[in-house]
């Protein structure tokens, strides 16, 4: 051995550490982790310092500055039965901890989960979102997480945190009594929901769960599809109704101007004879009179084909009424 091995690991008399944005641990790099008797050890604010002995948690320093003795290091002492004539320099792991918040953290559902709703049945849901974490108790952070590794960052614990994260999604939405669509309205009590359950996790590893946001939740491309084109014949089933309520209020309007009832206008009419037409395919007639007017069935399946076309009508509702007016013929 060198005079300068022998040196540099003799005087180890300076431990502290500057935190690194995304680092929760470190072990204090030291030759034989050797350290001087009165060496200067500086804990920063947000961090917390921990002696071990060959894996046995001795010591732990808050922040401040702090002289390494007898009096302030008891219990490695009391290990090392420093009592009966303290050894310099002596042996020591010694780790830092962070204790900052991590924040800006992703989470999301890989794959879909199926829970059963109310209102669907079966279905599969995807959701994704933000949260934070921060270490909150470092002796079992330290034991279960850190163990012998000699640095611990945020991207080591993504998989873990994300799994726990989905676990407790797949929990909270399968035992929910809530229909998706309230609960896709109303993601702030969903975030306050899984906030809790994760946090209850997150101890486990002495972490805290400090923020948890639920930024969206879905369902796969072709249920969102279908409920489209169910809101779409919901609409097409009211437009007779909205067309007759819309020339009405042009009515009144064109009434109170000064051009009296002349200023309705072909909108209104228009409006109107679109909304009668439409609703009149739908309903199996062609409106008019008082009367019902002789049907072409093929005329008729060939205005609900462009129905369909256009998105208006879905394919199932075009079957049934295709169906309905050849049984006519």
């Amino acid at each position: 051995m060198g005079l300068g091995d022998f040196l540099k690991k003799q005087l180890v008399d300076v431990i502290d550490w500057v935190d690194e944005p995304g680092v929760l641990a470190i072990r204090y790099p030291m030759q034989d982790r050797e350290i001087q008797n009165g060496g200067q050890l500086t804990v920063r604010e947000g961090q917390v310092a921990m002696f071990y002995n060959e894996g046995q948690l001795a010591d732990a320093f808050k922040a401040g500055q702090h002289t390494l003795t007898t009096q302030n290091l008891p219990l490695l002492t009391a290990i090392m039965n420093w009592d009966k004539g303290f050894q310099s320099p002596f042996k020591a792991d010694v780790y830092f901890f962070t204790l900052r918040e991590q924040t800006g953290l992703k989470w999301g559902t890989p794959q879909p989960i199926t829970v059963r709703d109310k209102e669907f049945g079966a279905i599969r849901i995807r959701a994704f979102g933000t949260y934070s974490f921060r270490v909150e108790d470092v002796a079992v952070f330290g034991t279960k997480m850190m163990g012998s590794l000699d640095r611990l960052t945020t991207a080591d614990l993504d998989q873990q945190l994300r799994a726990v994260i989905n676990q407790a999604i797949a929990t909270a939405l399968g035992g929910s009594d809530i229909a998706f669509l309230d609960l896709a309205a109303n993601q702030q009590a969903l975030s306050e929901k899984l906030k809790a359950s994760v946090d209850t996790a997150f101890a486990e590893w002495g972490l805290s769960c400090r923020t948890f946001f639920v930024e969206s939740v879905s369902l796969p491309d072709n249920v969102q599809e279908y409920l489209d084109k169910g809101s779409q014949a919901r609409v097409v089933g009211n437009l007779d109704q909205y067309a007759k309520f819309q020339a009405a209020d042009s009515i009144k309007t064109a009434a109170a101007n000064e051009g009296g009832m002349a200023g309705i206008g072909a909108t209104a009419a228009a409006g109107l004879a679109m909304g009668q037409q439409m609703a009149g395919v739908l309903g199996g007639n062609t409106g008019g009179g008082g009367g019902a007017a002789a049907v072409d069935p093929y005329e008729q399946i060939e205005k609900l084909h462009k129905l369909v076309t256009i998105g208006a009508l879905s394919q199932e509702e075009f079957d049934a009424k295709k169906a309905e007016l050849l049984a006519k013929i």
